[in-house]
């Protein structure tokens, strides 16, 4: 089987956005199973700047195809694409296809690639990846986009796989308002996975404990971007709150809006630690520097850096926003300082506690969050269309 992965940016050995890592490993595993696979991207390789590698090349057996962007600066002004030539290339590469699968919704690429797929009586599969309600950024933008284009799209979109029950609520929701197909579109929900080879075993952490002056302190890990969703901000207050003398912050992630207001709540704490910006080795570095891992977010999918962190063995205090029972991994509590600072307490000072729910979270995450496992699922999905 030969899938097209449509995407705005894909570049693996700098990925930190969970869309991109969600696209990585659905692509690698389906490799791993045999299938021929293909994405179709943008040169971005972050909100501001363009990547410098060729415009197409196989990474780990998958072969991208790299579209150059107009306009790199609307990537970081409005999260828009501006690819060039994208249509032409798909209009030459479709014959081969078997099965389109596009990520996001609101999407300059979905625009030029759909049409394409649909005249070729190609399967169009849509993973929204926690971009359909309109709570969770720039909604006067995708009010009017829908208003606007996305019928186009959406009645050409033979199935879409929702992360978690929400959002597929959401994306019914939504299709009731854009009319009917003659053949309905389905839905189903197939989570993100993990790759736990990637965590396993996780690099040494003594220098990057000295390197940001962690000592030898029990450290709770924010990983994300710095957006107000993610509830940084909540998180800093609620540390500030608990106020255990020997314990860290670490807070890893870009800035998308939210740097100036964490680093002002900070103050001159020192046990706030903010690093920016962290791929590669440093990323799997700051996984196993930590000892517990916080995301007090509204209107997540599932949060990549939630599932990695368990993988690594990290016990876990989510919000209800997380949409994930870590069950005797961790906690799920009301996006509230006093309420988290609660949950930090009882994990910062407990080692005994925080061991017991380390096993638990990476049985559950190896028992329902790898890649293989998941990949499995995408292809019972393919096949049914290719059949």
């Amino acid at each position: 089987m030969h899938i097209l992965h449509v995407t705005s940016y894909y570049r693996p050995a700098y990925a930190f956005g969970g869309v991109v890592r969600a696209v990585e490993g659905m692509a690698t595993s389906l490799v791993a199973r045999g299938h021929q696979v293909t994405v179709l991207t943008t040169d971005a390789l972050d909100q501001q700047s363009r990547i410098i590698d060729p415009a197409e090349e196989i990474i780990d057996g998958v072969r991208i195809i790299r579209c150059p962007n107009v306009s790199p600066s609307l990537r970081g002004k409005l999260n828009l694409s501006t690819p060039r030539r994208m249509r032409k290339i798909a209009e030459s590469i479709m014959p081969d296809i078997d099965i389109v699968h596009i990520h996001e919704f609101r999407t300059v690429e979905n625009l030029l690639v759909t049409p394409v797929a649909f005249d070729h009586n190609k399967p169009i599969v849509l993973s929204p990846h926690g971009t359909i309600n309109l709570t969770t950024g720039r909604s006067q933008l995708k009010a009017w986009w829908d208003k606007l284009l996305s019928a186009s799209v959406a009645l050409r979109i033979d199935h879409i796989l929702a992360l978690v029950q929400p959002e597929l609520d959401d994306c019914q929701a939504l299709w009731e308002t854009f009319g009917r197909r003659q053949i309905p579109t389905e839905f189903n929900i197939i989570p993100n996975g993990i790759n736990l080879n990637d965590l396993h075993p996780l690099p040494d952490a003594r220098d990057f404990r000295a390197k940001y002056n962690l000592g030898d302190a029990p450290t709770v890990l924010f990983m994300g971007r710095l957006q107000a969703r993610k509830g940084v901000d909540i998180l800093v207050n609620a540390f500030k709150q608990a106020d255990i003398e020997n314990s860290r912050l670490l807070i890893v992630g870009p800035d998308e809006g939210m740097m100036d207001t964490v680093r002002e709540l900070a103050g001159d704490n020192k046990r706030i630690v903010i690093t920016g910006y962290l791929d590669g080795e440093e990323r799997l570095q700051a996984l196993s520097a930590s000892d517990i891992f916080a995301l007090p977010a509204v209107g997540e999918g599932l949060s990549m850096a939630m599932l990695e962190a368990m993988g690594a063995g990290l016990p876990v205090i989510l919000s209800l926003g997380c949409n994930l029972d870590p069950h005797d991994a961790g906690f799920v509590v009301d996006v509230d300082p006093t309420a988290i600072a609660d949950k930090l307490r009882l994990l910062l000072t407990n080692g005994d506690l925080r061991n017991n729910m380390s096993q638990s979270a990476h049985d559950l995450i190896t028992n329902h969050y790898t890649w293989g496992k998941i990949a499995a699922q995408l292809e019972a999905v393919y096949s049914s269309y290719i059949q």
